[in-house]
């Protein structure tokens, strides 16, 4: 996923709030990321699928669908405001469409791999989704004089998310299942703290996920450290000189 590093936006409120979308976009990327591997994992393992698909589907229906919603009551009016940006915003309903359908076969598929196909499908479309939002319609709204986007989406959890602190996932999820690897040395460094928390959202007590960094992530740690009210332990397997490699576990 990729991002626009420069938005202009008529006032600071609405800069602010266009970021922090990008933010909860990010997060909601490094989640399905988790699950997703989640899933590919445990239809190759042939154990443990049901757990896995249980997690992604609560996921799914319980925050990416309602953010979805969410755009289209509040987002996207404000963009159509702006003509060019119709025909862009009746694709990205389509997409959401789609995304709908994927996330169905998720839940009901009988074939663990043709699920976890879907999971992966969806994972990948739902990326190039965030980059037509994030590089395309944000700035169209932000750049609106007559509209702000900071009204438009006040008190919207499903659009702002919740960035106090992260909760943590439990969904009884096995805990000697494969773990998860997340790379973030080629995530905009903008966006590369957001997509760790919500990869790590994704991991249930008892698990862990390993990351590889370009740099020892201290601030990124004392951060996780915070949101985790310090249940997190942390292991080096591997420093530097071009990666750093940790494997994060939820206590």
């Amino acid at each position: 996923m990729t991002i626009n590093e420069v938005l202009v936006a008529t006032t600071s409120a609405d800069a602010e709030a266009a970021e922090t979308v990008k933010n909860h976009h990010a997060e909601l990327a490094g989640h399905l990321q988790a699950l997703t591997d989640a899933m590919l994992a445990a239809a190759e393992r042939g154990s443990d699928f049901e757990a896995a698909r249980g997690a992604a589907a609560q996921f799914l229906t319980g925050e990416l669908l309602p953010h979805a919603a969410a755009e289209e009551d509040r987002l996207y009016p404000a963009a159509a405001r702006t003509e060019r940006a119709r025909p862009l915003i009746e694709s990205m309903i389509a997409v959401h469409r789609i995304l709908a359908g994927l996330v169905d076969t998720i839940c009901t598929e009988p074939s663990p791999m043709r699920a976890a196909a879907a999971a992966h499908a969806l994972r990948v479309m739902f990326d190039a989704h965030l980059v037509d939002e994030n590089d395309r319609i944000l700035p169209i709204v932000a750049a609106d004089p007559d509209v702000s986007l900071a009204d438009a989406l006040g008190g919207m959890h499903e659009l702002l998310g919740d960035h106090h602190g992260g909760g943590g996932h439990t969904c009884g999820c096995a805990h000697d299942a494969e773990e998860p690897v997340l790379d973030v040395r080629e995530v905009p460094h903008a966006i590369r703290h957001a997509t760790v928390f919500g990869a790590f959202d994704a991991v249930p007590a008892g698990a862990s996920l390993v990351l590889v960094a370009p740099h020892d992530p201290v601030p990124l740690l004392r951060q996780l450290y915070d949101r985790t009210s310090g249940r997190i332990a942390v292991d080096y397997l591997e420093r530097g000189p071009d990666a750093w490699r940790l494997r994060l576990a939820r206590l």
